[in-house]
């Protein structure tokens, strides 16, 4: 993730004390600027406090409260040993009885797209098998996806299909990567959504760094059943959903 550049000169003239409004806030209301006019974008790291410091020519004290007051406005986020970013514009997640990847993100005014992570059978452990309802060792259909809004990576998807019924999934899915399109070439014109569990966990190396996202950040997860019309599982998905990218919301 690069930083912005300043873009103002540094030792930016400030308002005294003696006009009763506080340097901090004065410089809390600069950045905020430039965070609405786009100088600092969402996801976008802000320069340093040392660089701040002498852009406002302000001691990092002076710095540290403005950027705390962001925070806490919801407009900055505050890493650790990482630095302040712009906070990301967050995702709504609905589950409804039908969610489509493409049709949530599209909803959302953003452009889906996604990269195939994996696509082979395996054997399920205790969990797939559960999730597809079979014997834990029996024969799965695994494909694994990772998932971006605005080519910004929001989710990975581990979507599980019991064999052999589904064996065909392998060669339909490496040429389009659409499931709702390869099950219909299976025999599933349509299936619905029978249950989401929703829990939270630190990321993997792996999952953070697909995601973007420091491993010290908690991320959503998602486990899935899809059902066809006569209540047969269709499959089993865990969605990994990086926050604060992404919020899951259940409506009556």
């Amino acid at each position: 993730m690069n930083e912005i550049p300043m873009t103002r000169d540094a030792g930016e003239r400030l308002a005294s004390r003696q006009e009763g409004v506080a340097l901090w806030r004065q410089i809390a209301a600069s950045l905020q600027r430039d965070i609405g006019e786009g100088t600092y974008p969402p996801a976008s790291r802000l320069p340093t406090e040392a660089q701040l410091s002498a852009r406002f020519g302000v001691n990092r004290h002076t710095v540290r409260r403005a950027l705390e007051e962001l925070s806490r406005a919801g407009l900055v986020r505050v890493e650790q040993g990482r630095g302040s970013f712009v906070a990301e514009d967050v995702i709504d997640y609905t589950v409804e009885p039908r969610t489509r990847f493409s049709e949530w993100i599209r909803r959302q005014n953003k452009e889906p797209s996604g990269r195939v992570l994996q696509l082979k059978e395996v054997a399920a452990d205790a969990q797939i098998a559960a999730g597809l309802g079979v014997r834990a060792g029996s024969r799965a259909i695994l494909f694994e996806r990772l998932g971006l809004a605005d080519d910004r990576p929001i989710s990975i998807t581990r979507h599980y299909f019991a064999a052999p019924r589904f064996r065909p999934l392998l060669d339909l899915l490496r040429h389009s990567p659409s499931i709702t399109e390869a099950l219909k070439q299976v025999g599933v014109p349509d299936y619905r959504r029978q249950v989401t569990r929703v829990t939270a966990r630190m990321p993997n190396a792996d999952e953070a760094e697909l995601l973007r996202t420091p491993r010290s950040r908690p991320v959503l997860l998602a486990e899935n059943v899809n059902v066809e019309g006569g209540g047969a599982i269709v499959e089993f998905a865990i969605g990994v959903y990086a926050t604060p990218r992404v919020q899951i919301v259940f409506e009556p």
